[in-house]
């Protein structure tokens, strides 16, 4: 049996390529390549033992990365728009490694392109091939790399199993958080509506994910929409789907969130900003587990289980007839409701620690940990925007840090440490929490939707703020 080489059309030595394929359990391939013959030679080699994505170009290659989040990709540095040059062909290589730093990336470069394969692997790659490529050379190392990429899988599956910390992508060793996990392990198996409450940046989708993946609808669509974010006049549409000329511009039929969701999950971020003629619609679903699109007359069956997540007072929007009392009902049949990060205390350094774990990771860093100045610092921060404000703070300074330790400067947390240093816990959170709300006020001249941004916070959490300590807008 003779192998085929690739670019080229020609033969290439007598070992049988079935010898290699041996070695090899289906697992997903990406070939990232503008040359349709070659896409076809390479399918063709590695269909029958490989799911394959292809892809001609940057966009394409990062959308089935983004799908498939393959074990193994091939990258020709030369790529469209500029196939002769290999500045795409790097940028595709950078984008994909921080998209899916876990994957392995063989790239093929030209035969006068050593320079350009010593950058790659530089830059993370994990091995490169030249021009021309023999079909059972290339079969090797895609062989060899799939096998690493599962060793390092393996290794950190069993990291996560016994370390004890991470459940369900979430850490928290703190009585409150222990709460929250068990009311998962409980709610996952029964399958009713269930609705997460707590304040901008604690976790909510997070939680509503680790619900879905512990059901019996596991297997099923976990389809999310923010209700807050999405206009009125298109939510329902989102929501429901619309037929064929419903309404100027629905030249197509389309189905909903709720429709997508079926033998899934619908997760319904901030649903305390749902029109109230969209409750009612909401609330006969809940009620009759049927819909109808937007100018449809057919009711549609869909079985999906119902997870909703608000950082708004209900109680206080049902009292103001904002929020439909029934629907209150109906989607907390379960309610769990997430602590804000400044009362999980422990919980602070062991995220904070979790997060630069994976963010020096990510970036190959040689930052280790902090300084004692900075874990005091982080305890005694009042953290408005809970962990996605954590996250954000140590994810820049793990780019922007010169030093092997984070120190408070480098969270930017110096000034409002030696302020408030000598006062009480409380005492101090409370006015680094106020300080911050001002400064942000000032920055954004008063504008309480751009600062809530800013802050990580939703607007409602912010007049509240704004409220409780009398800050002057």
């Amino acid at each position: 049996m003779r192998t085929t080489s690739l670019y080229t059309g020609g033969t290439a030595g007598e070992v049988p390529l079935t010898d290699l394929w041996s070695i090899m359990d289906k697992s997903n391939l990406l070939i990232i390549e503008d040359d349709e013959e070659i896409q076809s030679q390479m399918k063709w080699a590695f269909a029958s033992h490989y799911e394959v994505s292809l892809a001609s170009d940057r966009q394409h290659a990062l959308g089935m990365i983004r799908r498939h989040q393959p074990a193994v990709a091939t990258l020709d540095l030369g790529l469209p728009p500029h196939p002769r040059e290999v500045t795409e062909g790097f940028r595709t290589l950078s984008e994909i490694l921080q998209e899916a730093p876990h994957t392995k990336v063989i790239v093929i470069t030209g035969q006068d392109g050593k320079e350009h394969a010593l950058q790659a692997i530089a830059q993370g790659a994990y091995d490169f091939l030249r021009k021309p490529v023999e079909l059972d050379e290339l079969a090797v190392i895609v062989s060899r790399a799939q096998h690493v990429y599962r060793l390092e899988h393996e290794y950190r599956l069993l990291q996560e199993r016994f370390s004890g910390d991470p459940f369900e992508d979430m850490v928290g060793n703190s009585q409150q958080m222990q709460e929250v996990f068990a009311a998962i392990r409980k709610v996952a198996t029964a399958d009713v509506p269930v609705l997460i409450v707590g304040e901008s940046g604690t976790g909510k989708e997070l939680v509503a994910r680790a619900i879905h993946r512990q059901s019996i609808k596991h297997h099923g669509p976990f389809v999310a929409i923010n209700c807050g974010a999405i206009p009125e006049n298109l939510l329902e549409s989102e929501l429901f789907g619309h037929e064929k000329g419903a309404f100027t511009g629905a030249h197509t039929q389309r189905k909903g969130r709720v429709e997508l969701a079926q033998e899934g999950s619908l997760f319904l971020d901030e649903v305390g900003e749902l029109p109230l003629l969209l409750q009612v619609k909401l609330l006969r679903f809940l009620q009759e587990h049927q819909i109808e699109r937007v100018g449809g007359r057919e009711t549609i069956p869909v079985n999906a289980r119902v997870i909703a997540a608000t950082n708004a007072n209900l109680n206080q929007a049902m009292a103001e007839g904002r929020f439909r009392e029934d629907l209150f009902y109906r989607l907390g049949v379960v309610v769990i409701a997430l602590p804000p990060l400044r009362e999980r205390g422990e919980d602070i350094l062991l995220l904070a620690h979790a997060l630069l774990q994976r963010y020096a990771g990510e970036r190959s860093s040689h930052i280790k940990g902090f300084t004692r100045q900075a874990t005091t610092a982080l305890q005694d921060h009042g953290w408005p925007g809970n962990v996605r404000e954590l996250e954000n703070r140590i994810k820049r300074a793990v780019i922007m840090a010169q030093g092997t330790r984070l120190t408070p400067a480098d969270l930017d947390l110096t000034l409002l440490y030696t302020e408030y240093e000598r006062r009480g816990l409380r005492e101090a959170r409370e006015a680094m929490e106020k300080e911050l709300i001002r400064r942000a006020l000032t920055r954004n001249k008063g504008n309480m939707t751009r600062t809530a941004n800013e802050l990580g916070v939703s607007r409602p959490t912010l007049h509240e703020l704004v409220s409780k300590y009398a800050i002057e807008r």
